[in-house]
């Protein structure tokens, strides 16, 4: 993009200029000046520049908003420099003081801050003022002076222009802080793009300031009657020197008479076409030289001689301010119908990030911005209900919208801020939190109480129409909207809700108890201030599932995640498709998993190829199957192939195992996680003896088995795979993962070759030191494919090692039993001390794959006597 301007101090040379490659060069039409790297000493050519006396200031945070300009989109820095209130010249020239001052001390709010708001804004306009005198350069002196007129236009509000600058500054950083994480400067120009292309708080500034301009304008028409006022009542002590018999003298009474009409009946569809007409439609002008300079020979002569020049001017400017103060109502209006149909936008798609995060999605539950944003329409809607009462003859069409605007607005103000558990118990405690953004609004007086109720899903679908059907008994389902003066919030908090029984509608066929959604229904009724009539608002929660046992817990979880997943924003409630792409389901799957576990290593291809195998049961299938359809019924109605769970009951067991076991192993990369068989041997075949890999069970819901490459046994020729029994939870807690791994002396490098002390060392536990009242630390030992004969020799060589201090501590891990000097030692617990071994088995008919090696669990314990 290259324009070319011409310099207002050397005519006809011409410059050409590159606005994207050129960091303080403007970039739209209406700032035709260009503004000079900070770097450079001005020089003649800087078209707008301060004296020369000043000295060249140093810039902070704008010099590296100057190095972004290039990057960002017109839109956007038209909305961070309105050229109209804060121009990118005032920015660019008044840096240093700008950032100097302290505006985050205001606030709207603040009213004490006003004095000092005042006197920022004066400072600013006398050194627009003064560079303004300063500068020799006519078009440069012009400039200026426009931006400290319209800077004046903040005198009646100072802290509106105070609060525009932090929030200018605000914008600045914030960009900042975006734009230093894209590390790559090619990157810059569609990052910008991205994250300024959707409207934001900008158009709610524009607004407010148009508010401002149509009651600044309204003042200035009130100036103008009274002045017009004024004129007729000279006007009206003149008639009494003037002939009343000259038909000219009469024909201009008349012509007054139906101006003063028309201005103080506001008729809105004036037009200055009078103003061409020529001598001849009144008579001679012969007093040209008194008549008003852009009306010069247009006015008949007795009407100069007789009245002073400026009435007929007075009438025409009274006319169009009111002409141009209906056109401004009517923008104002249309104006904050978009900037609300944004707000409830935003206000949607919050809710919907909030549903997401139950399979993990990114979600920023911080609604202050929104909140503000509200406040801000009310306050504009107030306004602007104002003015139109302010005005002689009612405009209805304008007086509806309104009422229609701020109608929605405080339905559509609360939220749901915390959900209640899209799982709910019967006769089980339960929280949930309602915040309404116009809190600060409600009128004082009467408590604002907020009730709950369950609706089911048909109930959900009309919400217009007040539940009749009682479908459910909630206890402490009311609350009290209480305002937090420190937070600036309104919310209601159940803190002990709680269903006592529910009515279930008719299933059809097959349909579980667990697939059946229902919704909490908020609902209150609200007064405003400076509202007449209160307003009943509600709002409905995310879809939970209600159940009556702990048993049915997986499988309503398992609906509340399809349901999230797979539903449309503007669906009816709670429609949902049946079928859906793999490719959709298994970034749910991921999602859901990470998030779970709090990890950021994601499921590989590998594991995803895997899940799909199983999922579809095509063990064999190693095409794509992304387009390939999944439905509800194979997600977690139907038992997978000789199981007796579910693809989702086995699913979100390895979640669990790994949420709260595995994830620090998950995390370092050490687990490779979902494999199938033939995957295992076609990568473990030609590794060798010893090498081995963790992998998630495919037989055990919820377990953790080791494959690895055992030497061929006699008579065979090649490698063996063997996996041992899968670790569970309860083997996890007894012993963790890596002490297991410590233990097994048949596995030595994890694949592909890295030595399993090397990576698992920092799993290891410490040995224990020496337990009070004379005992023995006790210690397990997990043992792979041992004989329970062999176990008593194994003993005699423990005692045998245990007899010098440092191979007492290579066996001392976690321990298993131990009782303190106090404690009474029964029969039984002596002899399970004297006891050889103690075999701790899993249910041997769920081993895993054709080579399961059996697992024992060896106590060792040993007594010694000082």
């Amino acid at each position: 993009m290259r324009r070319t301007y011409k310099n207002a101090t050397q005519a006809g040379w011409d410059r050409t200029l590159d606005l994207r490659t050129h960091p303080f060069q403007l970039c739209n039409e209406r700032r035709a000046l260009t503004l000079r790297r900070t770097t450079l000493a001005p020089d003649k050519t800087s078209p707008l520049r301060l004296p020369t006396s000043q000295p060249i200031l140093t810039m902070a945070q704008w010099s590296r908003i100057s190095q972004l300009i290039q990057y960002l989109p017109d839109e956007t820095i038209n909305d961070f420099y309105p050229s109209v209130t804060f121009a990118i010249e005032v920015r660019h020239f008044l840096s240093e003081w700008i950032e100097k001052q302290k505006w985050e001390d205001f606030a709207l709010e603040k009213t004490e801050q006003e004095s000092n708001a005042r006197a920022l804004l004066d400072e600013i306009i006398m050194m627009l003022q003064s560079s303004s005198q300063q500068n020799a350069n006519v078009v440069d002196k012009m400039k200026l002076m426009q931006m400290s007129k319209n800077m004046s236009m903040f005198q009646h509000q100072p802290l509106q222009f105070a609060v525009m600058v932090r929030d200018t500054l605000r914008k600045e950083r914030v960009l900042l802080r975006a734009m230093s994480q894209v590390n790559n400067p090619q990157q810059h120009q569609e990052y910008v793009t991205r994250e300024f292309a959707f409207p934001s708080m900008q158009a709610v500034d524009h607004l407010v300031l148009k508010v401002l301009e149509l009651q600044d304008l309204r003042q200035n028409i009130h100036q103008v009657q009274e002045d017009l006022n004024w004129e007729r009542q000279n006007y009206e002590s003149l008639q009494g020197t003037m002939d009343p018999t000259v038909s000219e003298v009469t024909r201009l009474q008349n012509n007054i008479q139906q101006l003063e009409y028309n201005v103080n009946t506001m008729a809105t569809q004036f037009s200055l076409q009078f103003t061409g007409r020529r001598a001849q439609s009144y008579g001679t002008s012969t007093r040209e030289d008194t008549t008003p300079a852009d009306y010069r020979g247009g006015w008949p002569a007795l009407w100069v001689a007789s009245i002073p020049s400026e009435r007929l001017w007075t009438v025409v400017i009274a006319k169009s301010k009111k002409k141009k103060r209906f056109q401004l109502l009517l923008e104002c209006v249309d104006c904050l119908d978009q900037c609300q149909t944004q707000l409830l936008s935003k206000l949607k798609a919050w809710r919907w990030e909030q549903y997401k995060a139950t399979i993990g999605h990114p979600f920023d539950e911080n609604l202050n911005v929104l909140q503000t944003w509200c406040e801000q329409l009310l306050g504009v809607n107030g306004k602007l209900r104002q003015e139109l009462m302010l005005i002689v003859e009612p405009i209805p069409e304008l007086q509806e919208r309104l009422g229609q605007l701020l109608q929605l607005l405080i339905e559509s103000s609360l939220v749901v801020d915390k959900q209640p558990p899209q799982v709910i118990k019967t006769q089980s405690k339960f929280s949930t939190t309602v915040r309404y953004l116009l809190g600060e609004k409600i009128a004082p007086g009467k408590p604002v109480v907020l009730r709950a109720q369950i609706i089911n899903e048909l109930q959900a679908r009309s919400l217009n129409v007040t539940p009749s059907d009682n479908v459910g008994e909630v206890i402490n389902n009311t609350a009290i909207l209480e305002h937090n003066t420190a937070t600036k919030t309104t919310c209601a908090t159940f803190r002990n809700m709680s269903i006592k029984k529910i009515k279930r509608a008719d299933r059809k066929g097959s349909e579980s108890v667990t697939e059946e959604k229902f919704a909490l229904l908020f609902s209150t009724e609200i007064t405003i201030t400076g509202c007449d009539t209160p307003y009943r608002i509600q709002m409905i929660s995310l879809p939970v599932v209600v159940i009556v046992h702990g048993s049915q817990d997986n499988n309503a979880l398992a609906t509340i995640i399809w349901d999230c997943a797979f539903s449309e924003p503007d669906r009816v409630p709670f429609v949902v498709p049946e079928r859906v792409p793999w490719k959709v389901m298994c970034s749910t799957l991921n999602s859901k998993f990470t998030s779970e576990v709090q990890t950021h290593h994601n499921l590989d291809h590998y594991n995803q190829h895997f899940l799909a195998q199983k999922i579809f049961d095509k063990p064999d299938f190693n095409d794509d199957f992304s387009n390939m359809m999944v439905s509800w019924t194979q997600f977690n109605k139907e038992v997978l192939p000789g199981r007796l769970f579910t693809f989702w009951q086995w699913f979100e067991g390895v979640m669990d195992l790994t949420k709260k076991q595995l994830r620090t192993y998950w995390s370092d990369g050490l687990i490779f996680g979902f494999i199938g068989k033939q995957h295992l041997h076609l990568i473990l075949k030609e590794r060798p003896n010893g090498t081995f890999l963790l992998r998630f069970s495919d037989s055990e819901i919820g377990g953790i088995t080791i494959a690895y490459v055992a030497a061929a046994e006699m008579g065979e020729h090649k490698q063996i795979i063997k996996n041992i029994q899968p670790f569970t939870k309860r083997d996890l807690d007894i012993r963790s993962l890596g002490d297991r791994i410590r233990d097994i002396s048949d596995i030595t490098y994890l694949y592909p070759d890295f030595p399993k002390h090397e990576v698992f060392k920092k799993y290891y536990s410490d040995p224990q030191t020496s337990t009070s009242g004379g005992y023995i630390p006790v210690s397990l030992l997990t043992k792979v494919g041992m004989e329970i004969g062999s176990v008593a020799a194994d003993v005699t060589s423990v005692a045998h090692h245990t007899e010098s201090p440092n191979n007492a501590a290579r066996y001392q891990v976690p321990q298993f039993q131990q009782f303190s000097a106090q404690e009474a030692i029964t029969q039984e617990q002596m002899d399970t001390l004297n006891s050889s071994a103690v075999e701790f088995s899993s249910d041997h008919s769920v081993f895993s794959d054709e080579a399961t090696g059996e697992m024992d669990l060896v106590l060792n314990s040993l007594l010694s006597f000082s």
